[in-house]
């Protein structure tokens, strides 16, 4: 029994890519020490090299290359499912104060390159459209499920941060990772990605089976709204990165390594 211990955000795109691992669908030997934490504290928590095994934003990948290795299986990657910045509805002025998920998100390294005057303030993601609601910032940058339900807010879009990079590079928007301690065995850094493909696999297959898994961790829990974030961030990249995912990564973070580039 390999016992690791797994890092993963609540989202339903993780859940739905993870369940038939956790919850034992599928066969496997990992005994998984399993925590579900905000995009942000899983990023600090590599930086910190608390994981084995952790949901990343592929910008915070450069931080962490010496100690962690990319999977091929579980990333958030495609087109048409970017980060949305909006502000409140009806406004024209500047903007200058924007809040993130995170300084070291994707969605904060997107809008720096595009809107690179901004001045950035962190916040967790679920509380970010309540919080330029209410005038805490001028805008703010919504991913997860909240870039399905920024209108009941009273907000409007000002940038799709991945309409914005579609157009500059042609290639899908690279988001989210899965790391591996690169003092994990290299057989066993293979055995879990090729279980996590596996685990995407069968939740193509049985789509309604992870539901309930799926919406206990959820910030919504409308069913149309969970269909439309696992569509959006579950994929064929999903399964694996592929050269077109790879090639895209390397556009946004440079020079990577997967576990398929190192020999046993």
């Amino acid at each position: 029994m390999k016992r690791l211990s797994l890092h993963i955000s609540p989202c339903p795109n993780d859940t739905f890519a993870f369940d038939a691992i956790i919850n034992g669908r599928i066969a496997h030997d990992f005994d998984l020490d399993v925590e579900y934490k905000d995009i942000e504290e899983l990023n600090r928590g590599v930086i910190d090299g608390v994981a084995d095994i952790s949901k990343i934003s592929y910008s915070v990948y450069p931080k962490i290359a010496d100690r962690y290795l990319l999977l091929t299986s579980g990333s958030a990657l495609g087109r048409g499912n970017g980060q949305l910045l909006v502000r409140r509805k009806g406004e024209s002025g500047a903007i200058r104060r924007v809040i993130t998920p995170g300084e070291n998100t994707t969605a904060q390294a997107l809008l720096l390159r595009y809107f690179a005057n901004v001045e950035c303030t962190p916040m967790l993601f679920s509380s970010i459209a309540q919080a330029v609601e209410g005038s805490e910032a001028d805008a703010g940058v919504l991913i997860h499920e909240g870039r399905f339900v920024y209108q009941r807010h009273n907000l409007e879009l000002v940038a799709d941060l991945g309409a914005l990079w579609e157009a500059e590079t042609g290639l899908p928007l690279p988001l989210g990772a899965i790391a591996i301690r690169r003092d994990i065995a290299n057989t066993i850094r293979k055995q879990f990605d090729a279980l996590l493909s596996d685990s995407v696999r069968f939740a193509f297959q049985n789509p309604t089976v992870s539901r309930d898994f799926v919406k206990n961790h959820a910030q919504e829990l409308d069913d149309s709204v969970i269909d439309q974030h696992i569509s959006l961030f579950v994929n064929d990249y999903t399964v694996n990165l592929g050269p077109e995912g790879l090639k895209a990564v390397k556009m946004l973070v440079g020079d990577v390594e997967t576990v398929e580039d190192v020999n046993f």
